[in-house]
């Protein structure tokens, strides 16, 4: 076994074994407390749910994180470029930021309602629930390191009369990148927090139908073992999209020679 294996092996086997133990746990809970399957399935029903349904989960599962990425594409894109208006002048970012808070204080369970009214049910509407929910982390943590430079930084770049693009390009963006990729970790959970909460609303119609509608389907209809699949698929989605959006940000900040926030 080479090196890198070998470490890859021994960073997986500490999450292994405690899914393993968690895993054992809630089967051995299930069995000594008698939980009835509507209410507490054991981990071998809901794999059976799971293989069951496969297809559907795994049809719904590339809709919501098509959803998903969608979404998170589009708040890098307009977090990254309204952080570098806010960036601008101490007034901008005076004047605006706090209505950029606004989107992270609304629920965004009671304003889903209102988007989808708007756009109309369909992918749209969820692709616009999971920008609104992911974009103010892209916003607040690049805006963070673009504003964060240090004043002996700036007064150099002042001395060799660089110009305002200079210092941005030069200074100011290679301080936020690091800041840009924790927020876009942060980010990439939200994003299919968002796509679930948008699909409660908004469906996809009978043909076509992501993790939230299925959510909500098997919920009304008792279906607890099919439900807690729907959930699982849900929380590894939401792996999947964090590793990789975090493998592809240890990779640019390696060639950047930058070290991680």
């Amino acid at each position: 076994m080479s090196r890198a294996a070998a470490t890859g092996f021994r960073r997986l086997l500490p999450p292994l074994l405690t899914l393993l133990l968690a895993l054992a746990t809630w089967d051995l809970a299930v069995r000594l407390l008698d939980l009835k399957p509507f209410l507490v399935p054991g981990p071998l029903r809901v794999g059976r749910a799971a293989s069951d349904h496969a297809a559907d989960l795994s049809r719904a599962c590339l809709l919501t994180g098509g959803a998903a990425l969608c979404g998170l594409a589009m708040s890098l894109l307009a977090g990254f470029a309204a952080a570098l208006v806010f960036c601008q002048a101490r007034l901008i970012e005076v004047a605006l930021y706090p209505y950029a808070v606004f989107l992270q204080t609304v629920p965004i369970v009671a304003i889903a309602p209102l988007i989808i009214l708007w756009m109309g049910p369909g992918f749209a509407a969820v692709v616009a629930v999971s920008f609104i929910l992911s974009l103010f982390p892209v916003l607040a943590n690049t805006t963070a390191g673009l504003t964060a430079v240090s004043s002996a930084h700036l007064d150099l770049f002042r001395l060799y009369r660089a110009s305002r693009w200079q210092t941005l390009f030069r200074l100011r963006l290679p301080h936020a990148l690091p800041h840009l990729v924790t927020g876009a970790r942060i980010s990439s959970g939200l994003s299919v927090i968002g796509a679930v909460v948008g699909e409660f609303s908004a469906g996809y119609g009978s043909d076509s139908h992501g993790l939230g509608y299925l959510i909500i389907f098997t919920s009304g209809q008792i279906k607890t073992d099919l439900l807690f699949a729907c959930v699982l698929s849900c929380t590894l989605l939401g792996w999947c999209l964090f590793s990789a959006v975090s493998w592809s940000g240890r990779r640019i900040l390696a060639k950047a020679h930058l070290e991680p926030v």
